[in-house]
């Protein structure tokens, strides 16, 4: 089967703990703190994989989860490492995040190895607090909690050059002639019903992938019959074939149909409109006068296109086409097709680490942000010490002053990170 867009839960590991732990020997006297850090969560990439040709692998499974770090222990030994998760997806796979729909990485090249979500960093053992006048710290740091999200996976086909049409004009037959790809040929509409690619191999040795993109017709872009489900796959290509029934067979319009199709390329994406397009008629062969193929002339005349006459039936002009199509491919640059200028990063960035905000609700203060969530991670409420580590944090990261600002007074409660606790 083939699937290119689902939607997935992706979340990175939690960062151990840091633990709270003495030195006790026979013959060593105050021997001080001596707990290890806990160790980072563990970090999720996407990579490409070449043998997966499809995101059918995530169609039941849809969470993703790296292994949490471990907690540290006494002697200073350090948590272990969480173990990361490498996601493997078929090249070609667009990563955007589902709430905002901003492009978090493109997978488009052969190996390519994106990191997507950091994980959580292991909090500090209680040596890390020992000073002068704190000599037996005993609190220790909570490690950071991963970053969860919700990600879309869209596969847009690799191919040089996509073919456009209406159904049953011939597209699938053209492809079975210049390549090895086998599509379902049929006389009725929908053949083709998903995405076939197939390599074209030249004269000169070169070759070129061409994709047969099926279902674009009036209200693809809206999602009419097949549409906009494979609108992306010709995003990627470099050149557009645009195929054209001049046969009379099927009572179409082929002027119409091409205006039609154009129509729904540029409503879908105006970059994908101004796309070079080589029209191709086909089905000269059963053309049963020469009205229709005028009529296609002058379009081409019109637009100031490439007119190729070819019938994929019976070969005549498919040689001369492929021909022209590999020396055109030569002159089209391979540039970056998907637009990623507001790129999202995920991270668990260090200044994040000191965001709080402070606001009044009555005669109640409410502080939240990763910074005091941290910084309470590292409270002992039943050590003085620990207590006494909390005051001067607040202090020194503002918020007394701030609290102070909106008017706290003696006895008020103070909720910070969730603890609540009365102001003295």
């Amino acid at each position: 089967m083939f699937v290119d867009y689902t939607k997935i839960i992706i979340k990175s590991g939690d960062g151990g703990n840091g633990a709270v732990s003495f030195r006790r020997e026979k013959y060593v006297a105050a021997g001080g703190p001596d707990g290890g850090d806990g160790g980072n969560g563990g970090n999720i990439y996407f990579q490409v994989d070449k043998d997966k040709n499809t995101l059918i692998d995530f169609r039941y499974n849809k969470k993703f989860k790296a292994k949490n770090g471990e907690n540290g222990s006494g002697n200073r030994c350090n948590g272990k490492y969480g173990e990361d998760l490498y996601i493997k997806v078929p090249i070609g796979t667009v990563v955007k995040d589902a709430e905002t729909g901003k492009v978090v990485a493109d997978l488009s090249k052969p190996g390519q190895t994106e990191l997507i979500l950091k994980g959580g960093r292991g909090g500090r053992g209680n040596s890390h607090f020992a000073t002068s006048t704190r000599q037996v710290p005993r609190f220790a740091e909570d490690g950071d909690k991963g970053e969860e999200k919700e990600i879309i996976l869209e596969l847009k086909l690799l191919a040089d050059v996509g073919l456009l049409g209406f159904p049953n004009v011939g597209k699938s037959t053209f492809l079975s002639d210049v390549t090895d790809a086998r599509p379902k040929i049929a006389n009725y509409h929908f053949t083709t019903l998903v995405p076939n690619l197939g390599v074209v191999k030249t004269k000169d040795g070169d070759g070129f992938v061409i994709a047969d993109i099926p279902g674009i017709i009036e209200g693809a872009s809206e999602g009419v019959g097949l549409g906009i489900q494979f609108l992306r796959h010709v995003e990627r290509t470099r050149l557009l074939l645009h195929f054209l029934d001049i046969s009379g067979s099927e009572g179409r319009d082929p002027v119409d149909d091409f205006y039609t199709i154009n129509k729904e390329l540029k409503k879908y994406s105006e970059k994908l409109s101004t796309r070079k397009q080589i029209i191709v008629a086909n089905k000269i062969d059963i053309m049963q006068d020469d009205k229709l193929l005028k009529e296609v002339e002058e379009l081409a005349k019109k637009e100031n296109l490439e007119l190729y006459k070819i019938s994929a039936a019976t070969k005549e002009g498919v040689q001369e086409l492929i021909d022209h199509v590999s020396s055109v491919l030569k002159t089209l640059p391979k540039e970056e097709l998907v637009e990623v200028e507001d790129k999202v990063e995920y991270t668990l960035e260090d200044d994040k680490n000191d965001e709080w905000k402070a606001e009044r609700q009555g005669n109640t203060f409410i502080v939240t942000g990763r910074a005091v969530d941290r910084l309470m991670g590292r409270i002992n409420i039943e050590d003085n010490e620990s207590m006494y580590y909390l005051q001067k944090s607040l202090q020194r990261m503002g918020i007394e002053d701030k609290l102070k600002e909106l008017g706290v007074c003696e006895g008020d409660t103070v909720i910070i990170g969730g603890w609540e606790m009365e102001w003295y």
